[in-house]
């Protein structure tokens, strides 16, 4: 097995819906997006197999926890018309809910919010830059890279949160730059009630185009996950320690 891009599973573990905030795309109120157009988003990111289940050789992450899906909307990027959408529904969202008004640059995090923060910023022509998970060891030491002004208000774009940890590196190094981290923008939420409590930390605004709680349903009424693969995936979700426990014991069902 390869280890790939994961997250680091502490004791607050568990996938639980029933704390997070809603379900609409967007912690703090209702977003604009409709339930079909999350679904789109969904459907796309299974077409293109951004998101895939291996229920026989799981995957492993960077933490060692064995999983039965991964999530790689990195695979966006060379499709243009599935591309163009995602595109398209991030300006929705920073047309209709932020405000074009109410945020002065658009960064992407490196490496795989780059090329999201690239595209939308040139739909909505704002200056962009990028932000690194720690500052350069030399030259002027910056983590972030572009024109960032004292006082700027900076929508943070991603490919997917996880737990929110590299989303507090690439906040901290705004702010240390002089720019202020306002609102932050994924194409997927894993949904961990974790990711909130940062948020809250930072009064940063999250808005996300889709989640487990409306891709899992949508992979499995569409034919994109079998029975088994729904069942194995519905079982990580709901608390992955346990699952790779009986994983690793040879317990996988």
């Amino acid at each position: 097995m390869v280890a790939i891009r994961g997250f680091k599973i502490k004791r607050l573990s568990c996938y639980d819906y029933s704390r997070w905030p809603n379900s609409h795309g967007r912690w703090g109120g209702i977003m604009s997006l409709s339930p079909k157009e999350r679904d789109d988003v969904s459907e796309i990111l299974l077409k293109i197999k951004a998101i895939s289940a291996n229920i026989e050789t799981p995957f492993v992450f960077v933490s060692g926890i064995h999983s039965p899906v991964y999530v790689d909307c990195r695979r966006i990027i060379s499709f243009p018309q599935e591309r163009k959408r995602i595109i398209e529904l991030l300006e929705k969202i920073v047309r209709e809910d932020i405000g074009l008004e109410n945020i002065d640059v658009v960064a992407g995090g490196a490496t795989a919010g780059i090329p999201y923060a690239a595209f939308l910023s040139q739909k909505i022509e704002k200056p962009m830059i990028y932000v690194r998970k720690e500052p350069k060891k030399h030259g002027k030491k910056r983590q972030t890279e572009g024109v960032l002004k004292k006082g700027d208000r900076v929508l943070l774009v991603e490919d997917l949160i996880t737990d929110g940890g590299s989303k507090t590196n690439f906040f901290n190094g705004i702010k240390n730059d002089g720019g202020v981290p306002k609102y932050c923008m994924v194409v997927f939420s894993y949904g961990r009630p974790v990711i909130v409590e940062k948020m809250k930390e930072w009064g940063v605004e999250l808005f996300w185009l889709t989640d487990w709680n409306n891709t899992l349903e949508l992979a499995k009424r569409k034919g994109y996950f079998s029975e088994d693969e729904y069942s194995e995936v519905s079982k990580f979700l709901k608390d992955p320690i346990a699952w790779d426990k009986k994983w690793v014991a040879g317990e996988k069902k």
